[in-house]
């Protein structure tokens, strides 16, 4: 269960669940996998949380134009 960041503060960024998980996963493999921190402090210490605690600071969003094909 998520704790912080709440997940009521999370959807006033992204508009489904579905889409907050998506994004959070996503966001995860890139940090995982070595990409640039977007916040100078982090309360969590898994990508996972780390992915939510930039969703909610708003400087991971989904890309409007991804979903044209």
């Amino acid at each position: 269960m998520i704790l912080y960041p709440s997940v009521d503060k999370l959807l006033q960024r992204v508009d489904s669940r579905y889409s907050l998980i998506m994004l959070a996963s996503k966001r995860a493999h890139e940090i995982d996998a070595g990409e640039t921190p977007l916040l100078s402090k982090y309360d969590s210490d898994k990508s996972v949380g780390k992915a939510l605690e930039e969703i909610e600071a708003g400087k991971v969003t989904i890309d409007p134009e991804s979903n044209k094909d």
